[in-house]
């Protein structure tokens, strides 16, 4: 027998039968696997499909409300519960894939059990509502008495009866509305707290409907985050809302909020008078283009020219990126701020009064 050499591996050896069949089991495991992963795609695909089918059974008109700032997976949830869609999760992908998302539109809707989902989406998208409905827009800045005077105009409630709802009403639901301070001074109760938003709500609905359909709203977008947020720097949520009513309507570009919210933290700090111009716009009750040093001694407990801190009370209803602002205001040493007047409606920010009277020169030079 020819000895074994010592490079030798008992394993070349084996007979190439053996190797034939090990090489065919791999094949057959290999063809297993692709068949699997086929099925499970197919399964699927099968799924997503019928997930998004039309729903089946009698036809039934439903009225659907969507709310505004209702996600896709809200409306989705919405549909889903009158059994209107069979899937709400596949319903908010679909929405995203369809990118259609950001078009959908609140207001009250008429859908038919079994209609198809590009049905329902392209009523959303072009804002068909049901005809008993109403819609009205409320502008970033606008304080109570726009709101009550549009309101009133466009026949949606009486002007009267919406103010005595504001500072009357009762609104359980809403813990922040009983934390409001009760200040004697406050012109209006609510004043802040009414969501600035395009709404859209049943013909004859009441002033406290409307009322609370804008609180909601508010409600929907305080992040609960901030909450925490505020709480280790000593602040209310009332304060928050009170100083972005100031933010909100002294500034127009929405990457200065957090500087110009930065500028008054500063001068709270450190004791200084806000000097907000809004403040005194406010208490003249019209918009005027400058102010004059008799109207900065007007007398009134809203004027930030010569009463300390912040005001009673809100001075407007801000929106959502003045009261993220004052939430995560800018840090940095202004003091100041002028309007550059150069069209841009930006303001040159300053940390002295000599620095801040250049400013003002540049400003009126433009």
């Amino acid at each position: 027998m020819k000895p074994m050499s010592a490079k030798s591996d008992f394993r070349s050896e084996r007979p190439a039968t053996y190797r034939r069949r090990r090489g065919g089991r791999i094949v057959m495991w290999l063809v297993a696997l692709f068949l699997i992963g086929l099925l499970a795609a197919g399964g699927a695909a099968w799924y997503v499909y019928n997930g998004l089918q039309p729903v089946d059974g009698p036809q039934e008109a439903k009225n659907v409300t969507i709310p505004t700032g209702s996600s896709a997976r809200e409306i989705g949830r919405l549909l889903e519960e009158q059994g209107l869609i069979r899937n709400a999760d596949l319903f908010q992908y679909y929405v995203k894939y369809k990118g259609v998302g950001p078009q959908l539109k609140a207001g009250e809707y008429q859908f038919t059990t079994g209609q198809a989902i590009d049905d329902m989406l392209t009523a959303m998208a072009e804002g068909k509502t049901v005809v008993n409905a109403e819609r009205f827009t409320i502008p970033e800045g606008w304080n109570i008495e726009q709101i009550a005077e549009h309101l009133d105009k466009e026949g949606i409630v009486e002007k009267a009866a919406f103010l005595k709802e504001v500072n009357e009403g009762e609104f359980p639901e809403f813990a922040f509305v009983a934390e409001i301070p009760r200040d004697k001074n406050r012109k209006h109760r609510l004043e802040g707290y009414l969501f600035p938003e395009t709404y859209e709500v049943k013909k004859d609905s009441t002033a406290h409907d409307v009322v609370s359909r804008m609180l909601a709203q508010f409600a929907k977008e305080w992040q609960p985050e901030w909450n925490e947020l505020i709480k280790q720097r000593g602040l209310t949520m009332d304060k928050v809302v009170n100083l972005a009513s100031i933010v909100e309507r002294e500034v127009t570009v929405d990457k200065e909020r957090p500087l110009v919210a930065g500028v008054y933290f500063n001068r709270i700090r450190d004791k200084w008078p806000l000097q907000a111009d809004a403040t005194v716009q406010f208490i003249l009750g019209k918009q005027r283009d400058r102010l004059t040093y008799d109207d900065l001694k007007v007398k009134s407990p809203y004027n930030t020219y010569t009463n300390p801190g912040l005001p009673p009370g809100p001075i407007a209803n801000p929106g959502r990126a003045s009261l993220a602002a004052v939430v995560n205001p800018a840090k940095h040493d202004f003091f100041f701020y002028v309007t550059k007047k150069d069209g841009t409606s930006e303001h040159y920010f300053s940390k002295t009064l000599s620095e801040h009277n250049a400013n003002d020169a540049k400003s009126r030079g433009n």
